[in-house]
């Protein structure tokens, strides 16, 4: 799970650095700026999923503390909280 989420995480920042780079159209600077924010809101949350490893936490809900199920760790491998208490959240 480590060696995705650093690829991840390497092709979400070249990613972040071409986007804030290209100064492109400026009728598509609101698209542009989504595409920015949702790429940094992406490495922050795989920034911190490899710091829970680093920690020895990930993989543990942040809302019970139990652990968050392997299958949801394939899909979602930067998610903080197992599906019931993501939907508390909600």
């Amino acid at each position: 799970m480590r060696a995705t989420l650093t690829s991840e995480f390497e092709a979400q920042t070249t990613r972040l650095t071409e986007l804030t780079a290209d100064t492109g159209d400026p009728g598509e600077a609101h698209t542009r700026d989504a595409l920015i924010a949702a790429t940094r809101q992406s490495v922050t949350q795989i920034s911190d999923a490899l710091r829970r490893m680093a920690e020895g936490s990930y993989g543990m809900c942040a809302g019970c503390t139990t652990p968050i199920p392997p299958e949801r760790l394939e899909v979602l491998p930067h998610a903080r909280f197992c599906v019931p208490c993501q939907q508390k959240r909600r």
